[in-house]
């Protein structure tokens, strides 16, 4: 493998994964409104800011001294 095919091979392993985490990145953004938009329509309301919710009560309970 001479010098100029290692800097290709290089270029296109950096080209693949700046790719690849911006194709992760997008995925996981998307992935996160459908989660959170899906919850608030079978609750009818959209939640906003800080609630208490069932979840949040069970964490309180377990960092009571």
């Amino acid at each position: 493998m001479n010098s100029q095919s290692k800097v290709n091979s290089r270029r296109k392993f950096l080209l693949a994964t700046s790719l690849g985490g911006a194709g992760a990145a997008a995925a996981l953004v998307t992935g996160k409104k459908i989660a959170s938009g899906g919850e608030a329509a079978a609750a009818g309301t959209k939640p906003r800011g800080y609630h208490v919710s069932e979840h949040i009560l069970k964490y309180y309970k377990t960092t009571q001294v």
